[in-house]
């Protein structure tokens, strides 16, 4: 129970973060949408950890942020140690999305929600315990309609990519994190 209480501190300090990039965003004269991922160049590789925190506008901040909070506490409540296995999240989807990408400026966390569902839903096939199976389930049927359209390219300024790269980012992490439990005495998940 104290371990789901400090991950679920960690999830609000992310999120409380996002908020408050977009609210300086906001009020400042610097647009910090710069920041973003901007694929194959160097001033866009501080975008694969910078690009989850900065938003465009508060109705993008709004659809990020429900389906995060869910997946960051399911994430915190399967997981001991949930956060390095977000943070190979992160990396491996952004550095996916900046080796493939569409030469664009990304922005936003929906690449981190693409790439939580395919974490727990590669978990579940990868553990191969009930709890995960029944986890990958439910986050299939929560977020399969969400997946399935969000990685086609058929929207008008969404990072399609960003979210198929997030997903596969999730899987890498999945099966990382498979590897460094039995490498690792001190991974194991829940």
């Amino acid at each position: 129970m104290q371990d789901l209480k400090r991950n679920a501190y960690f999830a609000g300090v992310l999120l409380l973060a996002m908020w408050l990039v977009w609210l300086v965003d906001a009020t400042i004269p610097f647009d910090l949408r710069s920041w973003g991922l901007v694929p194959r160049s160097l001033w866009g590789l501080p975008g694969i950890v910078t690009m989850p925190l900065i938003h465009d506008g508060i109705g993008h901040l709004l659809r990020n942020t429900v389906p995060l909070i869910v997946l960051l506490l399911i994430v915190s409540g399967t997981r001991r140690k949930p956060w390095p296995t977000i943070g190979m999240t992160v990396v491996f989807g952004g550095g996916l999305l900046w080796i493939f990408g569409r030469y664009a400026n990304h922005i936003g966390a929906s690449g981190l929600v693409f790439g939580l569902i395919g974490l727990l839903i590669a978990s579940g096939f990868l553990h191969k315990r009930i709890a995960s199976i029944v986890v990958a389930i439910a986050v299939g049927i929560l977020f399969g309609g969400t997946l399935i359209w969000g990685v086609l390219p058929i929207g008008e300024g969404v990072s399609w990519d960003g979210h198929l790269t997030g997903f596969l980012g999730g899987i890498a992490a999945a099966l990382a994190e498979q590897r460094l439990e039995t490498r690792l005495p001190g991974f194991k998940r829940q």
